[in-house]
């Protein structure tokens, strides 16, 4: 199958596509109706989206996560301010855990990602793993 992943963001764009379509399956499922659709079992109505970043180890994707009028729906799927895919904070963290630098793990993170995060918050998640 050439040519699905071309390049090196064409996994990001295919995950940021997969991720976009199961929530909007999710805000269907939430609303009992899909867009434009009337049933009576419509529980509310779409109000839009926002995109969102999410940092994954594959790179960053943007979610369009859809909004209904009164603010009821939140995707399964992501915490309500959950900006990095689990796995990848942990990777992080085990980074910090064996003793790598601060600094070191916020190169790590922005050659990763394409985004940087301060030594203040790396310091911040590794304090959290301590007992």
């Amino acid at each position: 199958m050439p040519g699905i992943l071309n390049g090196p963001e064409g996994l990001a764009k295919r995950v940021e596509t997969v991720l976009n379509q199961i929530l909007e399956a999710q805000m269907t499922e939430h609303l009992g109706a899909g867009p434009h659709e009337r049933t009576a079992e419509r529980q509310g109505y779409r109000h839009g989206v926002r995109p969102r970043t999410l940092y994954t180890r594959v790179g960053p994707v943007t979610l369009q996560v859809p909004q209904t009028r009164d603010g009821s729906f939140s995707p399964e799927r992501f915490k309500r301010y959950q900006r990095s895919e689990q796995a990848f904070v942990l990777a992080l963290m085990e980074r910090v855990v064996q003793g790598v630098s601060t600094r070191k793990v916020t190169e790590i993170t922005e050659t990763l990602c394409g985004a940087s995060c301060s030594k203040s918050t790396v310091s911040a998640l590794g304090a959290g793993l301590d007992p």
